[in-house]
């Protein structure tokens, strides 16, 4: 088990949530390859977006539904500052994670997290586990609950 993977496991267990960290020999690293690898759809894979804070520098979680695309004006909107694309460099100091292993808690520094309100109509997720091959299911409301994260509508409306 590598150090990231070990990190969520602690924090999961610290939280008292019982679930399994799966991994695979594949990349689970973008949404359609996890759901593809899990048997699930892109919709229940909660994807961890980083965004930087311009004007903090702090690092904005947005876990949102692997269907939908982030609304960056809303989620400026939301934290109350402008809001920038994070580098590879960026996301690795602020979460401890790689791209596309990016897990939704046991981050190297808090995160100002957001929820995608698509993830809670469904009974399960799954989530990065600190790999880009690992996840681990969980409900949405426990998600919500690990993460202390605000629950919003973080979607671009005009998807398709």
């Amino acid at each position: 088990m590598s150090e990231s993977q070990a990190r969520v496991t602690s924090a999961l267990a610290a939280a008292g949530v019982s679930t399994e960290i799966r991994s695979f020999a594949e990349s689970t690293r973008t949404s359609q390859e996890a759901a593809d690898a899990i048997g699930c759809t892109v919709a229940q894979i909660a994807k961890s977006v980083i965004l930087r804070a311009k004007a903090s520098e702090r690092h904005v979680l947005v876990v949102t539904s692997g269907a939908n695309r982030v609304c960056e004006k809303t989620v400026a909107q939301l934290v109350g500052e402008k809001i920038g694309r994070a580098d590879a460099d960026f996301v690795r100091s602020h979460t401890g994670f790689v791209i596309g292993g990016v897990a939704p808690l046991a981050h190297a520094e808090p995160p100002i997290t957001l929820i995608d309100e698509d993830l809670l109509q469904h009974a399960e997720v799954w989530a990065a586990a600190g790999t880009p091959n690992s996840v681990f299911r969980v409900s949405p409301q426990q998600l919500v609950a690990l993460t202390a994260g605000q629950v919003a509508r973080v979607r671009e409306e005009n998807q398709a």
